[in-house]
């Protein structure tokens, strides 16, 4: 059973304790999701068929429907006791496992060398300090295996006045607004800004080998969906998606 004694002080836990069923109802085709930031990080997952996926920050489990579907057996955790069992629900019937856990903390219930892929989609930008459980997945990953992740853009959140703070680009920040986009009443989530050289550091001092850094574009599809939203995300990233090999 995964180690929770840290998540009452999650604010990952926090923000999506208050919106978990409209998330988990909207989310599959937000444009933002299905037509920008999953298909790109999905991708770099490659083929997942016949191997152990661990999903870290599942949310509702839509990745994990997806890698199951996909052929994967799919240990999945989040700290939000309300997204766990939507996810549970979501899953029902296919090879994945779904359990309470924090990125914050040591994944104590995961055994050495136990997956072959791990992916953690927007859920690292909840997180203070990377380096830890970066250090946690290339424990629990067999030798050759994928990591990949996806988080804000630091340079895009820099930029924006709500995001940006009192402080420097080079240290790590603490903020939060009201999200739209997922009805009222607007929940407020509160997040990590970090520079793009702690993220990528932290990576390598935790013994992964960088492979692949991508700024994402949206898919054609959205410009159906929101001309002014295609537009933006064409001019410039909203998200970042990487993937490291150990």
């Amino acid at each position: 059973m995964a180690d929770t004694n840290s998540t009452n002080e999650s604010m990952g836990r926090k923000a999506y304790s208050e919106f978990a069923k409209r998330y988990a109802e909207i989310a599959p085709t937000k444009p933002h999701n299905a037509l920008y930031e999953r298909p790109t990080t999905m991708a770099l997952l490659e083929c997942v068929n016949g191997l152990r996926v661990l999903d870290a920050g599942c949310g509702p489990g839509i990745c994990s429907e997806h890698l199951a579907a996909r052929g994967a057996t799919v240990h999945a955790f989040d700290v939000t006791p309300e997204m766990v069992e939507l996810a549970r629900t979501r899953c029902a019937g296919l090879p994945v496992e779904v359990v309470e856990g924090d990125l914050s903390a040591p994944l104590s219930w995961l055994p050495d060398q136990s997956f072959d892929k791990i992916l953690c989609s927007l859920a690292f930008d909840y997180v203070e300090d990377l380096q830890p459980v970066l250090e946690e997945f290339r424990r629990v990953s067999r030798p050759g295996a994928t990591l990949v992740f996806s988080m804000a853009h630091p340079m895009r959140d820099w930029m924006d006045d709500r995001t940006r703070g009192e402080t420097t680009y080079f240290d790590t920040s603490r903020f939060g607004f009201y999200w739209s986009g997922f009805g009222e009443p607007k929940p407020y989530v509160e997040a990590y800004r970090r520079p793009l050289s702690d993220i990528l550091n932290g990576l390598t001092t935790s013994g992964w080998s960088l492979d692949r850094f991508v700024e994402p574009r949206p898919l054609m599809e959205m410009r159906e969906t929101s001309e002014r939203l295609y537009a933006e995300l064409s001019r410039a990233p909203a998200f970042i998606c990487i993937r490291a090999r150990c």
